[in-house]
């Protein structure tokens, strides 16, 4: 059995002002039915006793030491750039600013 109607789904798209054509409440019906038997399953699984959990596997950052290092020399942090001018990064011009 459907847990949402044809007129749940319109009157949510009205309230979303969104225009449906009424092949697309049909259609939108059945996929949000899905959707909520779906939810409803996992509800059905997450008790209490099962931790909630962001990812299905463990993630830890890995860090490295935060020590300090000689900063890259203007030459150095301007031989990758496809364009530079006066020591600067050369890019092009944008919205017509000077």
């Amino acid at each position: 059995m459907s847990s949402l109607s044809r007129d749940e789904v319109a009157r949510v798209a009205g309230l979303a002002r969104i225009d449906l054509t009424p092949e697309e409440i049909d259609r939108l019906a059945g996929e949000l039915d899905v959707i909520v038997e779906s939810v409803a399953r996992v509800s059905e699984v997450a008790t209490p006793d099962v931790p909630a959990t962001s990812h299905p596997l463990p993630m830890t950052n890995v860090f490295r030491p935060d020590v300090p290092e000689q900063p890259l020399s203007q030459a150095a942090a301007l031989s990758g750039a496809p364009a530079s001018e006066d020591g600067k990064f050369l890019v092009p011009q944008i919205l017509g600013e000077e």
